[in-house]
């Protein structure tokens, strides 16, 4: 079975994924593109995603080895860096993070990757809007009656998209800030 899911949010990501193996289904394979593929199964089984910046051949080998001589099979990932996706038979050792620390540097992983991603965009929407602004057609503001409209609904969808940046820059600042009152609340116990 292949389901389509594109999340942002790494958290309901997971939540996604755990919702559909308590159904019955194991996910065998991920998709760039957001496309999960799925086996029935009678067995229960439980996922957990990571997210990791860029990590050496040697150390992307230490960092698999490590997590599957617990149990845990690597779904997808690179070493690269990004989400990288777990998966094991539920046997109540279901936590990829040990302890507060580990869970502490996941958070502070999931801060940066949320400022640059909303930096970067801030920085595509600053220098598409730097000079013209969302509505592009020349003389639009000037135009009179139905002129006017067609002209308005034509562009519309085209000033959406070019505020589509802006919008993710604030859903990555959202999450940084979700990731950072986790993190500070780890910190503060």
């Amino acid at each position: 079975m292949k389901m389509f899911n594109l999340s942002f949010d790494i958290e309901k990501e997971e939540q996604w994924l755990n919702e559909q193996l308590q159904k019955g289904y194991r996910c065998t394979t991920i998709s760039g593109l957001g496309i999960y593929t799925f086996e029935k199964t009678d067995n229960r089984y439980v996922m957990r995603l990571d997210y990791q910046d860029y990590l050496p051949r040697n150390k992307f080998k230490e960092y698999k080895a490590i997590y599957e001589d617990f149990g845990w099979s690597h779904i997808n990932g690179h070493r690269l860096g990004g989400r990288q996706y777990w998966q094991k038979e539920a046997d109540g050792q279901n936590e990829i993070f040990s302890d507060r620390q580990s869970t502490g540097n996941y958070y502070k992983r999931l801060m940066g990757y949320s400022f640059w991603l909303g930096m970067l965009c801030l920085f595509f929407s600053f220098s598409i809007y730097k000079d013209s602004g969302l509505y592009l057609t020349e003389g639009l503001w000037n135009m009179k009656g139905s002129l006017f409209w067609k002209a308005l609904l034509f562009e519309t969808p085209f000033a959406l998209l070019r505020f589509l940046p802006v919008l993710m820059a604030v859903f990555f600042g959202t999450s940084y800030y979700r990731a950072y009152r986790k993190y500070s609340i780890l910190k503060a116990k």
